[in-house]
């Protein structure tokens, strides 16, 4: 069994151990607060059929809270849309917020076992940053995730998976990222 109290994610323990020093010395902070941190992971599924069938948004909450180990949160639209037949408050999708332990685990996860498992897979994109530090890329498939058993399956879902760091600039979220061994293609 085990021991949750003393335990430790191994990208939290690298992070401490050997990532903090060697990006204080790339870009030479003078503070170790200065140093970029991972703030949050934030995972979302869109679900464009919902507004045909509302049980597809809670296969993919289902789908979402195994995948991240922590219970997803049904959206729901703010107007409604006529063209589009969403009604206000019309479920259109699930997210999850992970933070602490929880936010290393599915990185390490992310990286090491789903990516992967991606058919095709070639890296990801160096350039999905927003200006700020943060990086936003997607998954075509939910069945990458080991947690998801394939023959239960009934749609495949895409999910969008946001990565907030404390960083000020592009450049020291992507030296943070690969870092942790982040796969990029350039």
């Amino acid at each position: 069994m085990l021991d949750t109290a003393n335990y430790t994610p191994r990208l939290k323990s690298l992070y401490k151990d050997s990532i903090r020093a060697a990006l204080k010395e790339e870009f030479g902070y003078k503070n170790d607060m200065q140093i970029p941190r991972l703030d949050k992971i934030v995972l979302n599924m869109g679900i464009g059929d919902a507004v045909k069938d509302t049980k597809k948004v809670k296969h993919a909450q289902e789908a979402l809270t195994l995948i991240a180990g922590q219970n997803a949160v049904i959206t729901k639209a703010k107007k409604s849309i006529a063209t589009f037949r969403v009604r206000e408050e019309m479920p259109l999708g699930t997210k999850v917020t992970l933070r602490g332990d929880r936010m290393y685990e599915f990185l390490d996860r992310l990286i090491t076992i789903a990516m992967p498992r991606i058919r095709d897979f070639r890296g990801v994109s160096g350039k999905s940053f927003d200006g700020r530090g943060n990086y936003a890329m997607g998954l075509k498939e939910h069945i990458v995730f080991p947690e998801i058993d394939f023959d239960k399956v009934v749609d495949m879902l895409g999910m969008d998976i946001v990565i907030a760091t404390t960083a000020e600039t592009d450049a020291e979220a992507k030296a943070l990222l690969k870092a942790f061994n982040m796969p990029f293609n350039s």
